[in-house]
Formats: C-alpha cells, sequence, structure tokens
C-alpha cells in the first residue's frame, strides 16, 4: 500500500567539531518512521539553503551536485511507484536500501542458481532429492552459462535484467543451437524459472518476467513395442557385454513396469518368494515413496540374465 506521510529532504549533519564544510544527509520518511543515511557528498555550510534543500550558486560545483539531488529523488520516487503497482509494503528502509544499493537488486543470477544447486546437493545426502534431479539442475545452469556467453560474452547476469526478451532468447537458444528438443527445452526454461521466482519471494526483484512467457507444447505420440519387436531386442546378440546388459535392464523394465530410477536402486533383499511359490519384488518407487509390489518376474526375464 502507498504510505502515508511521506517525505524526502536534504540536510547537512552537524559535525561533532565546527566545521565549514558539511557532510550531506539523505532522510526519508513514511508510515511516520524515518531513516536517514550520508550520500557520501560535502557542502559548505554557507552555500546550503536549507528551504530548497540544494546548494546556492550557477557555478558548476552547484548544478553538478543539485543535479545528483535531483536524481536521488527521482530514483526513490520511482521505486516507490514500483513497489505499490506490486503491492510490497513501502517502508523507509526499502528506499534508503534502494539508494545505497543494498536492496538485493543487483542479486546475481548464476550465484544464486549454484546457491540453489548446493543446497539441493546437501538434500539428495539426506534423502530428500534425488541424485538425478541435482544434476538436471546442473546442466540447467550450465546452458544457462554458456547462453550468456553465447549471446551477450558475459559469464554472470543481474536479476533486475532477466526479461521476457531474455527468456525468449535463451528459448530460441536451446532449440535451435543446441538443438534441444521443445520438451527437454521447457525442462531447462523451467528450472531458470524456479531461480527466479526464488528471486521474488526473496524480493530480489519484485516483478516476475515469466508472467507473459507462453510456449507451444508439442504432445508427442508415443508408440508402444509390439511383442515380436520386444522379442527381436531380448534375443538380439551383442558383441559388447555392456550392451548386452543395456538390454537386459531395458527388458527387465518392460516386464515388471519399473522406472529407471526405480529399477536403479533394486538390490537383491527386493527380490522375494511369496506363498505362491513366485519370485516377488517389493520396492518404494523413488519419485512417490509409495511400496509397490511386482509377480511380473517371468522365464523370460529369468533367461535374460537378469536375474
Amino acid at each position: 500500500m502507498l504510505a502515508h506521510n511521506f517525505s524526502i529532504s536534504f540536510f547537512l549533519k552537524t559535525p561533532r567539531f565546527d566545521r565549514a564544510e558539511r557532510y550531506i544527509y539523505l532522510r526519508i520518511i513514511a508510515d511516520g518512521k524515518p531513516a536517514e543515511i550520508s550520500i557520501s557528498r560535502k557542502c559548505l555550510l554557507s552555500r546550503w539553503n536549507q528551504n530548497r534543500q540544494r546548494m546556492t550558486g550557477d557555478d558548476d560545483t552547484a548544478q553538478t551536485l543539485n543535479h545528483f539531488l535531483d536524481l536521488i529523488v527521482n530514483r526513490i520516487h520511482q521505486f516507490r511507484n514500483e513497489l505499490f503497482f506490486n503491492k510490497q509494503a513501502i517502508t523507509s528502509k526499502k528506499l534508503i536500501d534502494h539508494v545505497t544499493g543494498r536492496d538485493n537488486s543487483s542479486a546475481k543470477v548464476i550465484q544464486q542458481f549454484q546457491k540453489h544447486n548446493d543446497e539441493m546437493l546437501a538434500l539428495v545426502k539426506s534423502g530428500n532429492y534425488a541424485f538425478g534431479t541435482y544434476e538436471r539442475f546442473e546442466i540447467s545452469k550450465k546452458h544457462l552459462q554458456e547462453f550468456l556467453q553465447y549471446r551477450y560474452q558475459i559469464d554472470e547476469i543481474d536479476f533486475r535484467d532477466i526479461t521476457l526478451e531474455f527468456i525468449k532468447n535463451y528459448e530460441f537458444y536451446l532449440k535451435t543451437v543446441k538443438n534441444i528438443s521443445n520438451y527437454t527445452a521447457l525442462k531447462y526454461i523451467t528450472n531458470f524459472k524456479k531461480i527466479v521466482l526464488i528471486g521474488i519471494d526473496l524480493e530480489i526483484i519484485l516483478h516476475n518476467p515469466f508472467k507473459r512467457f507462453k510456449t507451444r507444447k508439442i504432445k508427442l505420440f508415443k508408440q508402444p513395442l509390439t511383442r515380436e519387436e520386444l522379442f527381436k531386442i531380448e534375443h538380439h546378440k551383442f558383441d559388447l557385454p555392456r550392451l548386452s546388459l543395456v538390454r537386459d535392464i531395458f527388458v527387465f523394465q518392460c516386464y515388471t513396469g519399473l522406472a529407471y530410477a526405480d529399477t536403479f536402486n533394486l538390490k537383491r533383499s527386493n527380490v522375494s518368494v511369496g506363498i505362491d511359490g513366485e519370485l516377488w519384488l517389493i520396492s518404494e518407487r523413488q519419485k512417490t515413496g509409495e511400496a509397490n509390489k511386482y509377480t511380473a518376474i517371468t522365464k523370460s526375464t529369468r533367461n535374460s540374465g537378469t536375474l
């Protein structure tokens, strides 16, 4: 909401020892709460007009100083309007911090991306995230860094410089220069969007550059394997043992319906003989944490060498 009793003023700070030249201070009052700070400029007491809150005279020194004070006032009003239109609280401290550059408006995107990924890695170790999720965010950060180098020849970018045009250019880069599919490109952009939303939550930026970002999702029709095709894959002879192992894991997933991540996490202890005499897989799905039981360990999966 728009603060009441709002005012901006400049004054000369009275020093401990009487001096002709004194520091100029900025004072902002919002809703009756004042905040003040030195603007690191000085003025002779004899040349300061407190009623106008400006330096007297028409020389270059006075014009330069007064223009600087006008710029400060304009910057405060502009930021105050931004806070108002984005329904943010308007406080004297926020306005002072903005003038001095301590409001995080110049915070860096890649730096925040790395902080997010480091925290995610720590959560991976405690079992809250899968390592594959962390890897995808690391790849997303790498693509963004490469885009900054390719398009702007820079290693870092401020949050305030992320615009709708920047996002569209990044999407175009992923799909053309990197030759990434539409679905995968959207995954990387979604990961990048998460970092931007963190910046909004931390009030590093006030607007959401993704608000008007729209992209076309291409629906892919996935044709399942036929019984004959699966049979050919299952009985194909590979020269490399590594490829045979990959084939066996794939065939095992086809028969059991297990996702790759769940297959990767399987242990011998997950296999047990049920009361019906059949082999059972008892595991917990990584994505949902739900317990699953599978009985699809057939003669084919045994013969493939998977078990």
